[in-house]
């Protein structure tokens, strides 16, 4: 086989020209298309833009959520009606059986009847034969008329209770709709709250936080002063929040810590009490890395970002942490 003879100069130049030309073409479509850049992303919210959409979003889920249950309300309605058409269907039904049979059974007296004269037994001293066939005839009418009845009444009741299920099949699609919708808007209402959670002061790139000193007149640092005032717009708080404390140990005289009190007293906290207690402590796990929290404790469990885990018997209800939350921050 013989070898390739090599490219000559005015080859190769052709073929670095083409390439050139290629790659300028692409650059050209890329700007004239608008391929984004690093440089070029979408800027960052504002909290007032993040404010004003979490209004709307808040407007439009209570808008969703009252139709919801409109709907509700009137599929149970319907759901109602048709147990009751449905019941009617069945008496119907029975009444039909009913007429139909004595029907069948006036008709069947006629014919035995009518191939030869009535028995013996079925005769009085004075009813006539002619007497009693006008008889037999008027029951056969009456009962026919009644087995119409029934038979319409049937009809009615089956078409209606058909009308309810049909009803109900689309209200309950339309309420399944409604219910998703809603828990969409509710899930950018969450994402927009996420947005708004502001990160605490001294946060290295690495991820790590620099050491503060407490200030102002609440002698607490000022990532543990935005942990508290931000668990306060977040949460409807029920009780005091207690953080500086001279007299103990922990991060409290450090000006690191405060206490989320959920029932006042040393008492138990209410079932909604702990409800609150469980939402602001998952709250502040779940944003631990942008607000700087270093544990969390709550009804004798600790909780350092991998998971709760039962701490020994301090003796008591406040020293057991069962009736506040306690955030510690780095």
């Amino acid at each position: 086989m013989a070898a390739a003879s090599p490219a000559s100069p005015t080859s190769r130049a052709s073929a670095t020209l083409r390439h050139r030309t290629v790659v300028a073409a692409c650059l050209m479509l890329a700007f004239v298309l608008g391929v984004p850049t690093a440089g070029s992303a979408a800027p960052k919210p504002t909290e007032a833009e993040l404010r004003k959409d979490l209004a709307k979003l808040n407007k439009k889920v209570d808008t969703l959520i009252e139709a919801y249950a409109a709907k509700r309300e009137s599929l149970a309605k319907a759901q109602k009606a048709e147990g009751v058409a449905k019941k009617n269907l069945r008496k119907a039904e029975e009444s039909l059986t009913a007429a139909k049979g004595e029907v069948d059974a006036i008709a069947q007296l006629r014919y035995q009847s009518g191939a030869s004269s009535l028995p013996v037994l079925m005769f009085s001293d004075n009813m006539s034969g002619a007497a009693l066939m006008e008889q037999l005839t008027a029951q056969q009418s009456a009962h026919l008329e009644g087995f119409a009845r029934s038979r319409d009444d049937r009809k009615k009741a089956a078409e209606l209770a058909a009308r309810l299920t049909e009803r109900i099949r689309g209200e309950a699609e339309e309420v399944e709709e409604q219910r998703e919708e809603a828990e969409g808007v509710i899930r950018d209402i969450k994402k927009k709250l996420d947005q708004l959670v502001p990160v605490g002061s001294g946060r290295r790139s690495n991820g790590t936080w620099t050491p503060q000193l407490p200030n102002g007149s609440d002698n607490i640092t000022d990532r543990t002063r935005n942990m508290r005032n931000t668990i306060g717009r977040y949460f409807k708080l029920t009780h005091v929040v207690g953080c500086y404390r001279y007299d103990t140990f922990g991060e409290h005289p450090l000006g690191r810590a405060c206490d989320f009190m959920m029932s006042s007293g040393g008492a138990m906290p209410s079932a909604a009490g702990v409800r609150l207690g469980d939402e602001i402590a998952a709250w502040a796990i779940k944003n631990r890395a942008k607000l700087g929290v270093k544990y969390v404790i709550w009804r004798q469990r600790i909780n350092h970002g991998s998971g709760w885990r039962f701490m020994s018997d301090r003796g008591g209800v406040t020293a057991n942490h069962y009736d506040h939350v306690h955030i510690s921050m780095f």
